[in-house]
Formats: C-alpha cells, structure tokens, sequence
C-alpha cells in the first residue's frame, strides 16, 4: 500500500467482538457488513472485488493481477474509457451473492482491476473532484438557456478527468441531444446522462430528517420501495402531507420499517365496524392502540361520551357474548378496574410551561413593593 492510499481515514471498530475486517468501516455510504471475513481462505475463493464510488455508485471487477486488496483500498479500476479510481467495499465469498443481487447477466460488465492508486493517480483523481461544483453550476445555466425542463442534481467526474457523469431529474423525457453537445464543448470531456428520482438526489444532497438522525438514503439505503397512504392509515398516523413527506417531498420510507408489526397486530383486534351491545347502551369503536391492545369505545358514534377503554380480549368476549344473545352490564370485566391508558408525556410542553411560572413569580415580587416605588416606576416609563 502506497503512502498516498494510507493517508484515507479508517476507523475500525474492533471492541464489539467481532473482526476488524467486517466491521471497518470507510467513510462510503453503502457499507456491506462482511459477516464472512473471518472464514479461512475467503479471499481465495473468487477474484471478485467490490469497488464503490462517489455515493451509491458501485461495481464489481476482477481482480486479474492477484492484488492483496482488503476493505479501504484506493485501487484504478477499468473505465470505459480510461481509468477510474475508487475504494475497496468488500471481498471474497459474499461478493458473488452481490453480483447476483445486482443482476450483472453479462460478463463484460464485470471489468479489471489495474493496481492500487499511485500518487499520480490520487493528484488527477483530486484535481477532477474538484471541478464537479463549479461544472454542475454551469451545466444547470447550459440547460436553463436551452429551455430544458430538467435539473441538474449532481456531477461526477471519472478519477482521470476523461469523463463526466451528469446526474438529472425530469418529471416527462427530455430530449438532451443538444444539451449533451454543448456541454462536450464547454468541458472537453466525454458526457453521461443519468437520469434519477427525487428520492435518489435526497441521498446524494443528504441531511438531517424530522428524527434527528442523518437521512436513511444518504446513509445505508440500497433499494427504495414504493410507500403508500395506507401505510399511515395501518398505524394510525395522521395524513398530514406536511408531516408524511420526507425531504425529497415524497413518503417518507421509514413509514414502511414498522407496518408489517402494526398489520400483524391489528388483526387481534376487533373490527371497527362492529357495535359492543350492554345493558346500559350500545358501544362504537372510537380509538385503538394497535401495539398495547386496547380500544376505546364511545357511546355516541360521532363524538367521545362516556369512553370505556378495554382490551381486546375483552372486546371479544364481549361480541361472542352478543352472537349469543346474551348482554354484559358493561364493558369492564366483574370486579376489575378499567384498563389503564398511558399517554405520552410532551416534554417540549413542561419545558415551555416552566417559563410562565418564573414570569408570575417576578410579578409577585413586584406587588409587594411600597407603594411610592409603584409611582415612581410608573414615572420614569412614562417619562421614557
């Protein structure tokens, strides 16, 4: 390993009891978790090698020349045309299994690994980086003079400057092939146009959600799945636009991670359609706390009168009770307490509530002044 390639930061967590070689992590954004690092002779079961990129750019290479390569290597791959320069994500066994999962059905796909980064390498490689903000700036002016309704989220340069990725969003297809020839000639490289969604250029940009975490897709998200409105419906979320859309203005993905718990659960409660008969009146299902098992009822359709909150078993034994003809004098079981609720408590709301409380005690203090005081504060406001 060249001096150059041990200058890039990595940080190995190795006090989880777990190999270093599985758990190092790099500073890339699709870390894959090598859980078969440990297993004698994993390196020489294939020369397969998977190299990432700039974000979620990955691709697999042979490693011909019989490279030691492990996690965290700069290596100079084959490029189309030229080389590219990237860092060693994974290797081994488990790197069949992604080829697999990235459905690579063509064997020139799969292109070579040339050598570990040299220093010249690594002073073209910086030199190309660092012209990407300055070409994205100027391509988006390029396609605004050209009347193009697109946008220009990204721009990557290949790791010897021979070749310009150009990441775009675009609602309708866009004819680019104007486009493509004015930015040939203003960046005398050869031009790639990559089309992507809202969610893809939100991993790319990154942030900070609602949670207070950094985004799920700028950070291990590989695939995005389609999230739909009864996601929220199956958890009782509020359909609320502002609070169901993410920063790329799209669902949320995190409203998938749970709602198979919620749907699974959901179907040990009773149906909403179904009215709970007693002696004293008839019950509507008003609320449900789907992962505690308790029902509120109502004995008013419409509005919250006279609530009864219950489990779900009891709510069932209750409408078998009903089938048979048969009525309880209420909904609570003989001899028990009503189920108790827990409601969240709203930190934010005691901490705001504290300030009104230390306002009302400056005014107690200021009362008890004498009375000549009282007059010449008045006069001194007046008078300012």
């Amino acid at each position: 390993m060249t001096e150059k390639t041990k200058e890039l930061p990595i940080k190995v967590g190795c006090d989880r009891g777990l190999c270093h070689q599985a758990v190092g992590r790099q500073d890339r954004q699709l870390n894959t978790y090598d859980w078969l690092a440990d297993v004698p002779g994993n390196q020489d079961t294939t020369d397969l090698v998977e190299v990432q990129f700039k974000h979620t750019r990955k691709g697999y290479y042979h490693n011909v020349n019989n490279l030691e390569l492990k996690k965290g290597d700069i290596v100079a791959v084959e490029a189309s045309p030229g080389h590219d320069i990237g860092v060693v994500t994974l290797t081994g066994r488990l790197v069949k299994l992604q080829v697999k999962k990235a459905n690579l059905k063509s064997a020139d796909d799969i292109k070579r690994i040339y050598r570990i980064a040299r220093p010249t390498d690594m002073d073209k490689f910086r030199e190309a980086k660092a012209r990407e903000h300055a070409t994205m700036i100027e391509s988006r002016q390029i396609a605004k003079g050209l009347g193009l309704d697109m946008k220009i989220g990204d721009v990557e340069y290949q790791g010897d400057g021979n070749k310009a990725i150009f990441y775009y969003i675009a609602d309708e297809r866009v004819d680019f092939r104007q486009l493509i020839k004015d930015l040939a000639a203003a960046f005398h490289v050869r031009i790639e146009m990559k089309q992507i969604g809202a969610r893809q250029e939100a991993g790319r940009i990154g942030g900070t959600g609602p949670c207070g975490r950094e985004l799920c897709c700028a950070t291990w998200m590989k695939n995005f799945t389609t999230v739909s409105t009864n996601a929220a419906r199956f958890q009782d979320i509020s359909l609320n636009p502002q609070k169901l859309a993410g920063m790329c203005a799209k669902l949320k993905c995190c409203m998938n991670y749970e709602v198979d718990n919620y749907i699974e659960a959901g179907k040990r409660l009773p149906g909403r359609d179904i009215i709970l008969q007693t002696m004293d009146a008839d019950y509507h299902l008003f609320k449900s706390d789907i992962l505690a098992g308790l029902v509120t009822y109502s004995t008013d359709k419409n509005i919250a009168a006279n609530l009864e909150t219950i489990t779900a078993e009891r709510a069932k034994e209750v409408i078998e009770m009903n089938r048979r003809g048969e009525k309880p004098e209420s909904l609570q079981e003989d001899g028990s307490k009503k189920a108790e609720v827990k409601h969240h408590v709203d930190l934010a709301a005691g901490d705001i509530s504290r300030f009104d409380r230390t306002k009302k005690k400056k005014k107690k203090k200021n009362n008890n002044r004498p009375n000549n005081q009282k007059k010449e504060g008045k006069g001194d406001n007046h008078a300012e």
